[in-house]
């Protein structure tokens, strides 16, 4: 029998690693970025065309290479970070592998150049699946210069599964987040199909969050900074007031290194436990420094896991920095009495004060024992025993405890259910549920999912027949956006204009709010734009097909019946028609539960 058991080609070995370091774009941003920022490069510019598919650009002004080091790096397993295993427990780089490039050049076109500044000449080298096309000498300035163009052309099925040009291009901007975030000390730009995207200056760290993100973040931020004999944690937590459902900015960094930790997140929603209410997020951006052989960057491609030696102790660390600065925050000040032309409380003077009598009292008395005797005649002597017999209340067996739960609780068909009178007097549970008798048993509908349905179908009509009205304010209001996030939010524009907002483009990400649409007056409509976004930003891939629906949810969501609202006769039965009146009675858009009935039969058999 023959052998099967062959070397694969560099090629192909290049290919395989490609798919597990570059999956689309973003990937090869993410790269060459990180090389030129372990060049020592203080200004680099990134440039992308058709979000990545067509060409990704990389200038920066690092140490540049050789001619010898710019052809080897393109080598497998060829890399200057490290030089034996024991180096993986000492890292400095973001990058050590020495597969990225060749990752690269397996599956795009790649042009260097590159010179360094000993050199009065730079190299100029081409690379096509793998292979040099040509090597020569070029006037070039001190520093690297990557063009990868035409990202996949020889692997037509993966580059089949990249995602819309908006969804990539969202991608890059993720990414890129996630370094700017780290070197605020770097000079970074960042343009797509000739537009500039991003223009972040040098400076401190505060400030790059606020370039990036806005700069309301100035204000909402809360600085962490400890240090002990285990590891030092900087950064900044958000205000309990910041708090949001979705798409706060979160993020944690090790070393340089952004990375996932659901155990650390764990920490941090923990420090604000009863400060915010239940399922609500804060942003964050925390740094941790630690010793690099404390922890294991080599346990995944991507290098966003790291495993820590000492998980637990941080965790009790990081629970307290942030408690420690929320408590910082929350910290009552000290009274300052405005003393000024008021008249001064007069002091003390020994000589003016005359002493009161010495009073007399009797240590034997106790008003306890005469209210007793007072009113012992009214009380049994036998009074224990008439308690005897009685269970603790926790013994007790509740009217719907698990053995009495009635187990045909229904939900409504395609009929409305039969109102007993024409004019029913309604009940409303606890400022949530309302109840009503119908013809079969006791209807019981939660009030906030029910306007959630309602207003639901409401805006879906407008947003399909464009007559949403909208009323303009006296005063604009700016809100900006992460480039994330604006991305998605430029999707989301004919929509939100269709249902009444009026927003005008002021640059970066950045929009005037000019309207709203009718109806929604009072409340957080700038809150409310950030959390239709990000819902869309979790749809990217199928955002084309649903932004309609991401849109009107989240404004029926916003506007909707809070729990806890006291309603009126009058608008427990308006809730009760209009809900009638929708198309699906029994579900909220997302899925859950609007009501149900209690049959008679059940309640007749718990009391019998």
């Amino acid at each position: 029998m023959s052998d099967i058991i062959q070397l694969l080609p560099d090629s192909v070995a290049n290919q395989i690693a490609a798919g597990e370091v570059i999956q689309r774009p973003a990937s090869v941003i993410k790269e060459l970025v990180e090389n030129a920022i372990d060049a020592g490069a203080t200004i680099v510019n990134v440039l992308v065309v058709d979000a990545g598919r067509t060409s990704v650009q990389v200038i920066d002004n690092g140490q540049g290479m050789s001619e010898t080091d710019a052809r080897l790096a393109f080598e497998r397993h060829a890399t200057s970070k490290i030089r034996q295993a024991s180096d993986l427990f000492d890292l400095h780089t973001m990058g050590f592998r020495g597969e990225a490039l060749a990752s690269i050049a397996a599956v795009a076109q790649v042009e260097l150049r590159t010179r360094t500044a000993d050199n009065e000449v730079g190299t100029l080298l081409s690379i096509a699946g793998s292979r040099v096309v040509g090597q020569e000498p070029v006037s070039c300035p001190v520093g690297s210069n990557f063009k990868v163009e035409n990202l996949f052309y020889n692997v037509p099925a993966r580059r089949k599964f990249l995602k819309t040009n908006a969804t990539e291009l969202n991608n890059i901007l993720t990414a890129f987040e996630r370094i700017v975030l780290v070197y605020p000390q770097v000079n970074f730009t960042l343009h797509s199909n000739g537009s500039e995207l991003l223009n972040l200056k040098e400076g401190s760290l505060r400030q790059r969050i606020a370039d990036v993100f806005g700069r309301r973040f100035h204000q909402e931020l809360l600085p962490l900074d400890v240090d002990t004999a285990m590891c030092r944690i900087t950064g900044f937590v958000g205000k309990p007031e910041t708090a949001r459902k979705k798409g706060a900015h979160q993020y944690l960094f090790v070393n340089g290194r952004y990375m996932k930790h659901a155990y650390f997140h764990k920490a941090v929603q923990n420090a604000y436990e009863h400060i915010i209410p239940a399922g609500m997020q804060v942003p964050y951006f925390i740094y941790f420094e630690v010793n690099p052989a404390d922890i294991d960057v080599n346990i995944h491609p991507t290098k966003t896991e790291i495993k820590f030696e000492n998980e637990q102790a941080i965790w009790q660390i990081l629970t307290a920095t942030v408690k420690d600065a929320i408590g910082k925050f929350c910290e009552v000040p000290s009274i300052d009495f405005d003393t000024q032309g008021r008249p001064d409380i007069p002091a003390y003077d020994p000589s003016r004060h005359v002493a009161p009598p010495t009073p007399k009292y009797n240590p034997a008395y106790n008003p306890f024992r005469e209210h007793r005797e007072r009113h012992q005649s009214s009380v049994p002597d036998d009074w224990q025993q008439l308690y005897e017999g009685l269970r603790p209340q926790a013994e007790e067996q509740t009217l719907f405890g698990p053995s009495t739960v009635p187990s045909s609780w229904e939900r409504v068909g395609d009929e409305a259910p039969l109102i007993e009178d024409k004019s029913p007097l309604h009940y409303q549970y606890k400022a949530t549920y309302i109840m009503t008798a119908v013809k079969s048993g006791l209807m019981v509908i939660d009030q906030y999912r029910a306007d959630v349905r309602i207003l639901y179908e409401r805006y879906s009509e407008q947003l399909r027949t464009h007559t949403g009205k909208s009323q303009q304010l006296l005063f604009p209001e700016v809100v900006r956006f992460a480039p994330s996030d604006g991305v998605v939010l430029e999707k989301l524009l004919p929509e939100l204009e269709a249902i009444g907002f009026s927003l005008s483009d002021l640059g970066q990400y950045s929009y005037a709010v000019n309207g709203i649409p009718a109806g929604i007056e009072g409340l957080d409509f700038v809150g409310l734009l950030q959390e239709i976004v990000s819902d869309a930003a979790e749809r990217t891939d199928r955002l084309s097909d649903e932004i309609s629906h991401v849109v009107a949810l989240g404004m029926a969501r916003s506007a909707a019946i809070p729990h806890g609202q006291v309603l009126s006769n009058d608008e427990m039965e308006s809730v009760i028609n209009r809900l009638f009146a929708c198309s699906n009675v029994n579900y909220t858009p997302d899925g859950k539960p609007i009501l149900c009935i209690l049959p008679q039969r059940d309640i007749e058999q718990l009391l019998s």
